[in-house]
């Protein structure tokens, strides 16, 4: 499986790759724009430019290359300053930033200690726009903000109700970008931010162009134009680049089609270790899926294995949790769900959902699962529609534009879903971002509504933990599912699917 971005730092990913594609401009094809110009094709639009609200990949990415953060990650997953030159912590609840002097705004408005103020009050108060107040799902992350001052124009103090080991987490660049004091809920329409790019246009499922921000406080990008196109169709994508109307393809092809394209002299392959975690998601209050017994069935039902050996084309690993093999907290000693069908049909009699019918062939139930318009995804679905056809299960498909399958899983609106975290599971604190019970949406991304009093216990003592060996304590539990009274609905409820390891670009 591959990531939609190769680096683990998602604004150098997207850099670096431009150019490197800029490199290959000429080498047997011709460039799809002028000189300094990057065409990336990318499979869906962001669903929202507002870094105060966009929570998919595809808005994080993007926004990533318009905004600056009060920090950032570096490959090796540390976090590091970005407008923040430095900070300290007097007290585990006191965090005090320094902001490097004479950033601006793309549009030359200096960058202040004002607009940090403002941009985290209104994540955590509401953003005002001529409709009213447009809550931001991201204000769950700084619920632990008591209040936050500006002393003067360089600094910004956030003071904490209590210890939170994973707070610095929550303000890199790709969790939240600062936006312009009075930025209000129609901000998405014409973002100004402070990263290396400008954003110029959008054309709703058609492109997105940003320009070279030069007042960029690290100096100008070498790339002058950057397009991304939305083209849904793989095939088609895969077609653009081999006629040379495109220059770079962001990790969107389905396994099969990367030997393909690798075999093309005019195009390069570059892969590199990735963290993707694929998962499909069950809704805890729907009544089918309420059952822990039935969420364990169907997860014993999936053959992930053979699904990577074959439809992933053994580029992925079967995940046994969501955080990747290179975290300080990855607990690889946990139990695994096996293929086992019997052991599947087992549980859904235990249930109270016997076979109808012929005890055989007959059905136990039907569910639907959503997903996006993606050919992995839709591949799939396909296969699991095999697999629990034969515990007696029923799966319907229903693929959907981007943007409705996403305000639909945020809503609620699902029994199951399939998708691909990209990033957010890169630190223990995921555990409470997806499946604390303070974290429905739009507080956090708990999208399955799954609450568990003994999990939010551990987790908040891993929370306000600040020495890692001490807070590892409390993680490995997490990971390694030894509750019964806690896992293993969690290690079916957990969406483990599969790794993706290795990312891929190509150009």
């Amino acid at each position: 499986m591959r990531r939609l971005a190769s680096l683990k730092d998602t604004r150098a990913y997207f850099l670096s790759v431009a150019i490197f594609a800029a490199l290959f401009i000429g080498c047997g094809h011709a460039p799809a724009e002028p000189p300094g110009s990057v065409t990336f094709l990318i499979e869906t639009m962001p669903a929202n430019l507002d870094p105060r609200i966009g929570t998919d990949a595809r808005s994080a990415q993007l926004t990533s290359l318009l905004f600056s953060g009060l920090l950032e990650r570096d490959a090796a997953m540390n976090v590091r300053g970005d407008l923040a030159d430095h900070w300290e912590t007097p007290d585990p609840k006191t965090y005090i930033f320094h902001l490097h002097d004479g950033v601006k705004f793309s549009d030359g408005r200096p960058l202040t200690s004002a607009d940090v103020k403002f941009t985290f009050q209104s994540i955590l108060n509401g953003i005002p726009g001529a409709a009213g107040i447009t809550q931001s799902p991201k204000r769950g992350a700084f619920r632990v903000v008591q209040s936050i001052d500006a002393p003067d124009a360089q600094t910004i103090i956030f003071h904490l109700s209590e210890p939170n080991a994973s707070f610095a987490w929550s303000l890199v660049r790709s969790a939240v970008g600062i936006v312009p004091a009075g930025s209000g809920a129609d901000f998405a329409q014409h973002p100004v931010g402070s990263g290396p790019f400008r954003f110029v246009s959008s054309l709703q499922d058609e492109e997105v162009i940003f320009e070279r921000n030069d007042r960029y406080f690290r100096g100008a990008s070498q790339i002058q134009r950057v397009k991304f196109r939305v083209v849904p169709e793989a095939v088609v994508r895969a077609l653009e680049l081999r006629k040379g109307t495109a220059d770079v393809e962001l990790n969107s092809f389905t396994p099969d089609m990367i030997p393909v394209l690798a075999q093309q002299s005019d195009l390069a392959v570059s892969e590199e270790p990735g963290t993707l975690f694929s998962y499909i998601s069950f809704n805890c209050e729907d009544p089918t899926l309420a059952h822990r017994e039935v969420r364990q069935a169907l997860t014993y039902a999936t053959d992930r294995a053979t699904l990577v050996r074959t439809l992933i084309r053994n580029q992925a690993h079967v995940a046994p949790g969501p955080l990747p093999p290179n975290n300080w907290a990855y607990e690889p000693n946990v139990p695994q769900y096996e293929f086992d069908p019997a052991k599947a049909e087992a549980l859904l009699d235990q249930a109270g959902f016997p076979r109808q019918g012929d005890p055989h062939t007959g059905t136990r139930f039907t569910i639907t699962m959503k997903s996006s318009t993606d050919a992995l995804a839709r591949l799939l679905g396909e296969v699991l529609q095999d697999e629990w056809k034969r515990i007696g299960v029923q799966l319907d498909l229903r693929p959907l534009e981007f943007a409705t399958f996403y305000a639909d899983i945020t809503k609620g609106n699902f029994q199951l879903y399939t998708l691909r975290w990209v990033g957010a599971n890169n630190d223990p604190d995921f555990f409470e971002y997806a499946f604390g019970s303070h974290k429905i949406p739009p507080a956090g991304a708990n999208r399955g509504r799954y609450r568990n009093a003994k999990l939010d216990a551990l987790i908040d003592q891993a929370r306000v933990e600040p020495d890692r060996e001490k807070r590892s304590l409390t993680i490995f539990p997490i990971c390694r599912c030894g509750s019964r009274t806690i896992f293993p609905s969690i290690a079916a409820a957990l969406e483990i699917f599969y790794w993706g390891p290795e990312e891929t670009t190509i150009s």
